[in-house]
């Protein structure tokens, strides 16, 4: 199906795109800079906490195998709708990847690099911070990768539920069986996404680059 430059106009116009495009964009960023410091925080005392930080893990994994959708719609009746239950699911959706990588990059960071730290008189939040966190960046990059996948969709879910944004524009097109609103709102969202990921492609492969263990 083609879209003639003419409808794309009228569409972007008629539902405020632009202004629902920063709007999209504003609870997908809140929310990743949410994922990024609690999923860091959460995986070092992961990585340092072996027993609860398999029991995190597990609550973790647990969260996820819960519908995306389903998430949203269990939230509604504790935070109400609207942008709160949306960022707390692509939050609480988003964290698994990134607590998990975080713990097993630092675990994963070879014995003898440890040993070297500790023989050089340094304390272990010295060896966490200057050996096991860089050394474990790139999967940790990998992990936030994986989030913003993870959040981009949610955030555009979160339309069904008033949280503005594109979903709520996809939402309406399907709402009223238009499909040149859904199709320019779909492809514009998909664009977005891929957008994101490349980013998050390119800031994995720099830190695999600097801090990959190459031995």
């Amino acid at each position: 199906m083609n879209l003639p430059v003419t409808a794309i106009h009228h569409v972007w116009i008629l539902h405020q795109m632009t202004d629902q495009t920063l709007v999209h964009l504003t609870l997908f960023f809140t929310a990743l800079l949410i994922v990024v410091i609690l999923g860091l925080s959460l995986g070092i005392f992961s990585g340092i906490s072996h027993r609860w930080g398999g029991i995190l893990i597990q609550s973790l994994n647990i969260i996820e195998m819960i519908p995306d959708i389903a998430l949203l719609l269990l939230l509604i009746p504790i935070t109400g709708i609207g942008a709160v239950p949306t960022i707390t699911a692509a939050v609480l959706y988003s964290l698994l990847p990134i607590v998990r990588n975080t713990s097993i990059g630092l675990l994963s960071v070879r014995p003898e690099l440890i040993e070297n730290g500790t023989a050089l008189g340094m304390t272990e939040r010295e060896i966490l911070m200057r050996i096991r966190l860089p050394l474990a960046l790139p999967l940790i990059a990998c992990g936030m990768r994986t989030a913003v996948v993870y959040t981009m969709g949610i955030v555009t879910l979160g339309g069904i539920i008033g949280a503005r944004g594109l979903g709520a524009v996809l939402q309406a097109g399907i709402t009223r069986n238009n499909m040149t609103v859904i199709l320019v709102a779909g492809i514009w969202i998909g664009i977005l996404a891929v957008l994101m990921d490349l980013i998050a492609a390119g800031g994995e492969r720099i830190l695999s680059l600097k801090y990959g263990d190459r031995s």
